[in-house]
């Protein structure tokens, strides 16, 4: 009989957890419960709601005992760079703080006091942010905040914990940290004294694939299940959804697309040089020790977060009313920089995007059709930027551009993203990193051999559509006030 593999997929707005299996040389997945991830604001401060995510985690459990058979390993990714702190006893201290919250606002500037810009790539080789687990713990260590701290732990490691009871931390989360040196695969012990950082809160770091242990006995009893393996996969998010990249060939591009779009490639070394410092490119840990030389793109955060004003306005309207709103206005007649720091917080999405309009002397959107076609021709044009800039470092060239993940439902941009990057784009998997989740559980398992063996594996399994590249010359001629407007 087929082994089954417990997959838990949280994102910053929803989770899922879905079984997957290997039939006949193709990875095979089934949704069986799926929640909301909703974020509460307490006292001014932004939270996760960590154990209402733990109870759906357990709802997920008992569901897929519930469908007979149960199941062979379970394994968890989530979003990066967030985290639970413990006490001695190991017990939660408060809830997990939002990477969105504004407690790091001017923390990065006191940072470089200590520690250049510089040297900080150097070190770690990661972009700067003010989300950044460094500029979070470097504003909790200076505010008292790490006092009867005795244990740090990600979020997909606290969850692992919460059923395991072993405390660790998976590579490819704690790359995400800005505390992780590329080279060594280690906490950088200087940085963390350079920072006032106490080291001992870090746990030890294992690797993709390595198992965290068994499901405890609480657990077991508690939801009537065996006690198999907790595997720590790709439990960053993208590093799953990279490990389900169908590419047939070693360097290849991609955009791991959702709220975040993450443009990149996978390396076998980090690129720290003084121009990946410049153009802010990222290196975090991959499956199998690769390297996630990755550009983030602030994604269909910027449409989700209109579509929730709208909404708020009384507005009934879906992803697919306003992908055909935009069809309908002009092409190129106002561009934002997605970046922007004013489009990184909750609040009146298309209100800010007229107002960066307003204020660079643009037309300005005023339709739902406008500021949505404002949207997707940037992010398309920032893919086109970061793109080139990513050939440039590397020194290889792309001809097919991978997008995986939920976004590849937004024909449109996908469409935008082949025009505007003069390449072929391949879209799929959807569910990529469901997909990869599951895979690095197939490989712990013996089912699948290597990497190799589950990218082919995916491909049997996953249609892919293809777009080629239109109107390239109509993006090259205006990629000139692109760049001149986001002030590249």
């Amino acid at each position: 009989m087929a082994k089954k593999m417990l997959a838990f997929d949280l994102g910053a707005s929803s989770g899922r957890a879905m079984l997957g299996t290997l039939e006949n040389g193709k990875i095979k997945i089934e949704e069986i419960h799926r929640f909301s991830n909703d974020p509460v604001m307490i006292g001014g401060t932004l939270h996760w709601d960590i154990l209402r995510l733990f109870f759906e985690i357990k709802q997920g459990i008992s569901k897929a005992v519930a469908l007979g058979g149960g199941f062979d390993s379970i394994g968890i990714d989530t979003w990066g760079v967030d985290f639970g702190l413990l006490d001695k006893e190991g017990r939660l201290l408060q809830n997990p703080v939002h990477y969105r919250d504004a407690r790091t606002e001017g923390v990065p500037e006191k940072v470089y006091e200590k520690v250049s810009k510089d040297e900080l790539f150097s070190r770690t080789g990661i972009q700067f942010m003010r989300i950044n687990t460094l500029y979070q713990l470097y504003y909790l260590a200076h505010s008292g905040g790490l006092e009867g701290v005795d244990k740090l732990l990600f979020i997909p490691d606290l969850l692992a914990y919460f059923l395991t009871g072993e405390q660790h931390a998976e590579y490819t989360v704690a790359s995400t940290s800005n505390l992780l040196n590329p080279h060594t695969r280690d906490w950088d012990q200087t940085l963390l004294e350079k920072l006032g950082i106490p080291s001992g809160i870090f746990p030890s770091i294992i690797e993709p694939g390595s198992t965290y242990g068994m499901l405890s006995k609480g657990i077991c009893e508690e939801l009537g299940c065996k006690p198999v393996p907790v595997v720590a996969v790709g439990e960053h998010d993208t590093a799953s959804a990279v490990a389900a990249v169908p590419s047939k060939v070693k360097h290849f591009a991609y955009i791991s697309s959702g709220t975040w779009s993450l443009l990149g490639t996978e390396l076998d070394k980090p690129v720290v040089s003084d121009d990946a410092a410049r153009a802010n490119f990222t290196n975090e840990g991959g499956y199998n020790n690769k390297i996630r030389f990755i550009k983030n793109i602030m994604g269909l955060w910027l449409i989700q977060e209109s579509r929730r004003q709208w909404q708020r306005e009384g507005q009934t309207v879906s992803f697919n009313d306003l992908e055909r709103e935009a069809l309908d206005t002009e092409p190129f007649e106002s561009f934002i920089d997605p970046d922007a720091p004013l489009f990184e917080a909750p609040g009146n999405m298309p209100e800010r995007i007229r107002k960066f309009c307003r204020e660079t002397g643009q037309p300005v959107p005023e339709s739902r059709g406008a500021v949505m076609r404002c949207i997707y021709q940037s992010l398309a044009m920032k893919y086109k930027y970061a793109f080139e800039t990513m050939k440039s470092l590397t020194g290889y060239d792309f001809e097919i551009l991978h997008i995986v993940g939920g976004g590849i439902k937004d024909t449109f941009l996908c469409k935008m993203a082949a025009g505007a990057c003069g390449v072929m784009v391949n879209a799929g998997p959807a569910e990529a990193t469901v997909i990869g989740n599951i895979a690095v559980q197939l490989i712990a398992a013996g089912e699948l051999a290597d990497l190799k063996d589950a990218r082919k594996a995916v491909r049997a399994a996953v249609d892919i559509q293809q777009f080629a590249p239109h109107q390239s010359d109509e993006w090259e001629m205006h990629y000139p006030k692109f760049k001149g407007i986001a002030g590249l």
